[in-house]
């Protein structure tokens, strides 16, 4: 499977139009067992001034990364247990970003099931903190450039997203309304209530 990697300069400065974008394109995993990577299938946008965002008090050092110009990995924990893999995604100093909620396993799923304990295919990486603990995303590769060698990366086949649905967001109390969740509609590895998945 021939992956390119993705560029800064492609990705869309908007971040409404980078979680529209990021469906379809992939996320690799490079461990020394070898690699891991699957097809992003639902993203959410976190917006400057968006009282559900990280960004919304302003920069702190746990925040810092989400700060970084577009395409650089935020990586937090959530609730204690869950990490979550986000993209940057605005200019420097702007803290916005794109929460990755789900993938579609393509290499490595050995490996993921070994780290998930589990061998359903579609329960991999369905759902962000299950996506984290697949692809072992740690809390030190938070603030790394996604558009640069490394051990995660953005990158892209020839193949196209099937067509993009759009949905309120999963799993906050804040700015409930706002349609700034994105899925492949069909994809049975998309998170959530079967209801949003159509």
């Amino acid at each position: 499977m021939r992956i390119t990697r993705l560029t800064r300069v492609e990705l869309p400065a908007d971040t409404t139009e980078l979680a529209r974008f990021l469906i379809g394109k992939l996320v690799v995993r490079d461990l020394p067992e070898g690699r891991i990577s699957g097809r992003i299938v639902e993203t959410e946008a976190y917006l400057h001034g968006d009282a559900a965002a990280h960004s919304f008090r302003g920069e702190t050092p746990r925040n810092r990364s989400l700060f970084l110009e577009r395409g650089h990995a935020y990586v937090y924990v959530s609730y204690g247990i869950h990490r979550m893999l986000n993209v940057a995604g605005g200019a420097h100093g702007i803290g916005t970003g794109v929460l990755i909620r789900a993938l579609e396993p393509l290499e490595g799923i050995a490996l993921m099931q070994a780290r998930r304990g589990i061998t359903a295919l579609t329960d991999l990486a369905r759902g962000p903190g299950r996506l984290a603990q697949a692809l072992e995303i740690t809390l030190g590769l938070d603030g790394i450039d996604l558009t640069a060698e490394g051990p995660l990366w953005l990158g892209r086949l020839d193949r196209p997203a099937g067509e993009i649905g759009a949905s309120v967001r999963i799993g906050i109390s804040k700015e409930v309304e706002l349609p700034l969740r994105f899925y492949e509609r069909g994809s049975k590895f998309v998170s959530g209530r079967k209801l949003l998945n159509v």
